[in-house]
Parts: structure tokens; C-alpha cells; sequence
């Protein structure tokens, strides 16, 4: 069995120092340009969905060229702002 010294801990917090500070560099190094690549990536990904829903609304409105519906039901109404409850306009009473 090994018996813990003084001179070990030393060590091993120096170690666990050490290791720390160059994670630290490293992720300096290479943390921007792994979050470069997945922004990119989600980028190419929403491309792709915007470019599928696109696609598939073009076709949809190709196949019924009989009839063109357009909604101006909501453009005529005003937003509704919300309506939390009636307003009370209190006096003092001397």
C-alpha cells in the first residue's frame, strides 16, 4: 500500500493546474471555429427548409390554377392589444 505524502499533492494539484490552463489555451484556439462550423451548418439546414417549404407551396398553388383564394380578413382587423381589466380611478377621502 502507498502511504499520501505532501510532495504528491503538490504534484497533482500542479498537474490539475497545468491541465486546466491548457484546455483553456486550447479551447481559445479551437472553440471559435467549431462554433463557426455549426452556425454554418444550421444555416445550410435552414436554407434547405426554406427551399423545401418553397418548393412544395409553388407546386400546391401550380396544381389549382382554377381558383385564387386571398385572406384579407385579417388585414382589415386591428391587433387587439390585451386587456388586463377595467381601469378604477381611486380618491382620497379626508
Amino acid at each position: 500500500m502507498q502511504e499520501a505524502s505532501f510532495s504528491g499533492l503538490i504534484k497533482a494539484i500542479c498537474y490539475m493546474i497545468a491541465f486546466y490552463y491548457i484546455f483553456k489555451f486550447l479551447a481559445r484556439i479551437f472553440l471559435p471555429v467549431l462554433v463557426k462550423k455549426a452556425v454554418e451548418k444550421a444555416g445550410e439546414n435552414f436554407q434547405k427548409q426554406q427551399q423545401y417549404s418553397q418548393g412544395n407551396s409553388w407546386q400546391k398553388t401550380r396544381t389549382n390554377n382554377d381558383e385564387i383564394i386571398i385572406d384579407t380578413a385579417n388585414a382589415k382587423k386591428p391587433r387587439e392589444t390585451k386587456k388586463v381589466g377595467d381601469y378604477v380611478d381611486y380618491e382620497e377621502i379626508d
